[in-house]
């Protein structure tokens, strides 16, 4: 063999090493590829569950925020229309004709009136005379207060061991912590 012949297998040898490294090398990078594109497409699928579910949070905390919301709008509106209901409750009370407002007196008297009492009428209280000319008040020995309180129609009995508030005020609060639910029921029908 010549040394031409030597030359030419040594460089046909090197190609096919170069040709074999080179194939080598594709397949490694692309097997690299491959891989890459698996982990960017789990990493893809992972960060958009993670955005689904992080989505998905903050509507049902928002979603949950104006539900309350709404209920606390709500709430303050039938508080208001509550509130209106006894507003005027408390106006009627106020007006009431003279028969209506010495009866009305009277039971209270009779229900609430301790021998010796004195009877502080509100200010605005128009039929003092005729409350105090009551057979409850004679019978009681109760006296009459002519100062008169800065509170809402009715009167107060003070006592020696209590003060008793009968105002309308006070009244109509009582009757608001006694019977809200059944007002509310018949004002906010729902169904």
């Amino acid at each position: 063999m010549g040394s031409e012949n030597i030359i030419e297998r040594i460089i046909t040898d090197t190609e096919k090493e170069a040709a074999d490294i080179i194939a080598a090398a594709e397949k490694s990078a692309e097997e690299v590829i491959r891989l890459a594109n698996e982990r960017a497409e789990r990493n893809l699928a992972g960060t958009k569950a993670e955005v689904a579910q992080k989505t998905k949070a903050i509507l049902d905390g928002k979603s949950a925020t104006a539900r309350l919301d709404c209920a606390k709008i709500e709430l303050g509106e039938k508080r208001r229309a509550i509130d209106a209901v006894y507003e005027k409750a408390l106006q009627k009370l106020i007006k009431l004709d003279k028969k209506r407002a010495v009866a009305l007196a009277e039971k209270l008297l009779n229900e609430h009136a301790e021998t010796g009492d004195e009877i502080v009428f509100a200010a605005n209280y128009a039929y003092a005379e005729d409350v105090a000319k009551l057979g409850v008040v004679k019978e009681r020995k109760l006296t009459l207060s002519h100062k008169g309180e800065k509170i809402d129609g009715g009167f107060v009995l003070k006592g020696k061991t209590a003060d008793k508030d009968l105002s309308y005020g006070a009244l109509l609060a009582a009757d608001r912590e006694q019977h809200v639910t059944a007002v509310a029921a018949k004002i906010f029908v729902t169904g």
